[in-house]
């Protein structure tokens, strides 16, 4: 018997100017908020917001299992069907179609569809870390889905979850998982040395500051995929909190990353990546050598925590 073959091409890191697709990627945006926070009020607290994100799946972008009175139930966003997918514990399966549709109209068809399933809530609708936001069941003015941007926005986040958790697996000491945040829309793995961190000054856009000093409570080493906005193009990113002396001066690799002062962070163009004739590995040394930055500048233990790059089974 013959097996199915995936209609997509063969193309692993896929294009994905901004310009291209800035308005699917603003709606897109608007309804991963929706659907985080639906998460984040029901899903017992986890250190450093870890309870709010989502994750990558082999179709697109799932909350997980998400507690609910005796039941559970998941929610996926299906970047091949073109389907938003609701699982309950007990069985039942309801689906809300991908298409162009307002903030305003997808978040009624979600909480209906919820209500349905026997699964009642509230959530705070105004978006977060977006500039002049409207809340959800106004926002009548993002409504563009085109299906193929949005596919390829994931087929980007699967090719950056697999090298980010390629990456997280050379680390023993504590580290995130790989996750997305549906208020920065970016892709992120966090490593700790282990010590408390000086509080955080907070003042980051659309994000209370008692917010921020929880994510930054302790010292971080953390990088990750940013889809861009903007006049900004996507990129990988690395940072770290707090920022030691010298850090912005370190070499890092590839020669195709730099420093960002208006960032705060080193950036590695995505279209370097997509250009550079060993993706994988310019990735992983980008993460790699951004990582020893903070760590060696910063004096972490690092024959404690960091494992061979290279494993032996």
């Amino acid at each position: 018997m013959a097996l199915p073959t995936s209609n997509l091409d063969s193309e692993v890191w896929v294009s994905l100017p901004i310009a291209d697709w800035q308005d699917t990627n603003e709606t897109l945006h608007l309804w991963t908020q929706i659907i985080g926070k639906i998460r984040l009020a029901l899903a017992p607290k986890i250190n450093h917001w870890w309870h709010s994100t989502l994750y990558v799946t082999p179709r697109g972008l799932t909350t997980s299992t998400i507690p609910y009175k005796t039941r559970t139930f998941q929610i996926t966003f299906d970047f091949l069907n073109h389907q938003l997918v609701i699982e309950t514990s007990d069985g039942m399966k309801k689906t809300i179609a991908l298409m162009p549709r307002s903030v305003a109209d997808f978040y009624q068809a979600v909480m209906s569809t919820l209500l349905d399933a026997g699964i009642d809530l509230h959530i705070w609708t105004i978006p977060q870390e977006v500039s002049d936001p409207i809340p959800f069941e106004q926002d009548t003015q993002h409504q563009t889905y085109d299906p193929d941007y949005a596919q390829r926005f994931w087929r980007i986040l699967v090719q950056c979850d697999r090298l980010l958790t390629i990456f997280r697996a050379r680390y023993a000491g504590k580290c995130s998982p790989v996750h997305f945040f549906w208020g920065s829309f970016d892709l992120a793995v966090t490593r700790f040395s282990g010590r408390r961190a000086p509080q955080h000054p907070g003042g980051v856009p659309g994000m209370a500051d008692w917010v921020t000093r929880e994510a930054y409570s302790h010292e971080v080493s953390s990088c990750g995929f940013w889809f861009g906005k903007g006049a900004i193009e996507p990129l990988f990113y690395a940072y770290a909190y707090p920022a030691p002396e010298g850090f912005s001066d370190y070499l890092v690799q590839p020669q195709e990353a730099f420093f960002s002062p208006e960032m705060q962070e080193f950036v590695l163009p995505y279209e370097a990546v997509r250009q550079a004739s060993d993706p994988d590995t310019m990735v992983l040394n980008f993460l790699q050598s951004t990582y020893e930055a903070a760590a060696n500048l910063g004096h972490w233990e690092r024959v404690a925590l960091d494992y061979s790059p290279v494993m032996k089974s």
